[in-house]
Parts: C-alpha cells; structure tokens; sequence
C-alpha cells in the first residue's frame, strides 16, 4: 500500500512540474486529484492497521480474562502498621498507628506540576493488570513521556494530553503512572461497577 501511494505522490510531484513549464492547469489538476487519492489510500491503511491491532494481540496468545477473578486473587485488607516515633522512650506507649492509604508517596515519586521529570512507574499487582489490559477506560498520555494518568494527575498540570483507552496505552508500550495509580484506581473501580451489577 504504502509503494502505491509513493508511485502516486511521484506521478502527482512529476505533473506538477509539467503543469509549472507548460503553463497548461490541466496537469495541475490532475497533480492534485493523485495527491487527494494519495491521502485518502493512506487514510484507509492507518485505518486498517488499527482495526487488526487487537486481533493480532489476541493472535499472539495472550489470554483473555473473562468473567470474575478466582477468589484467591482478591485482596486481603492491608493490615496497619505501628511505627515508633523517635522521640520519648521505648516503652511502647509512643507508638503511633498509620493508615497505609494516607502513607505519603515515596519520595522519588513526588513531582512537582511544570517540572520535567517524569513520575515513577506504578508498580501494578497482578489481579489489577489482568482487569486493567481489558479495560477501554480513558486515560491520558503526554507526548514524549513514557506514563499514562488519570486526568485528575497533578503532574498533568499545564501539559497537552492526549486521550487514548487504557488497553491501548499498554500495548503500545506506555506504563503507568505512581502518582496518579491508574492501574489500582480502574480495577477498583472495575471490580465495584461488577459487584453493583451483580
């Protein structure tokens, strides 16, 4: 397809010169009728490259997960961690209780919005991607940087974004984000739209 519309643009760029030294607007037309049919054979492959894309993943044996995960997949709840402040003595009455969905992010996580730096990569548990890469869940991407986020990512602050589904993103190579966990927050969310379905 692709030699087609080379042979085309040439034949276009070659009546195009004609039309220039013979002052003749027939040529000229025709140079723009090939070049129109150019973009539009082009159009129509980029066209049926996408709509093979998610027949040859599925070609290449990955499995499709279907129905509900095994019920030893499901996650246990996280179990609170005692931490000792360093101040005051170890007798054990200064101990403080800390919730691990308030902990802080790491600290090479945290970017600041406008900075260049590129946040972490999510770490995704193993239940979570097996939802996750059948998903068609929005999420955004940033031209020139490896991750996808949620939109509410404040590292996207004052970036342009491009939307795209989240199976899509991981095929085609992009991870996710460790501020936003867009991984984490679409198999949640996931997993309570089945639980309310059901």
């Amino acid at each position: 397809m692709l030699y087609i519309v080379l042979v085309l643009v040439l034949a276009a760029l070659g009546l195009l010169v004609t039309a220039l030294i013979t002052a003749t607007s027939l040529w000229a037309w025709i140079s723009i009728g090939l070049s129109v049919l150019a973009g539009v054979l082009l159009i129509a492959d980029w066209l049926s490259r996408r709509s093979k894309r998610p027949s040859a993943v599925a070609d290449d044996g990955v499995e499709e997960v279907t129905g509900e995960l095994p019920e030893d997949t499901v996650e246990a709840p996280a179990e609170q961690t005692e931490l000792m402040t360093t101040e005051g003595e170890l007798d054990g009455s200064a101990t403080t209780a800390i919730d691990p969905e308030t902990e802080p992010e790491p600290a090479e996580a945290v970017t600041q919005p406008g900075e260049t730096g590129d946040p972490g990569e999510e770490q995704t548990e193993e239940s979570d991607l097996a939802v996750v890469s059948e998903l068609d869940d929005e999420v955004v991407v940033v031209d020139e940087y490896p991750r996808y986020h949620l939109t509410e990512c404040a590292w996207l602050a004052g970036r342009d974004l491009i939307p795209i589904g989240v199976s899509e993103a991981r095929q085609l190579g992009f991870t996710p984000c460790v501020r936003c966990g867009p991984d984490a927050a679409l198999a949640a969310k996931h997993r309570e739209t089945s639980d309310v379905e059901s």
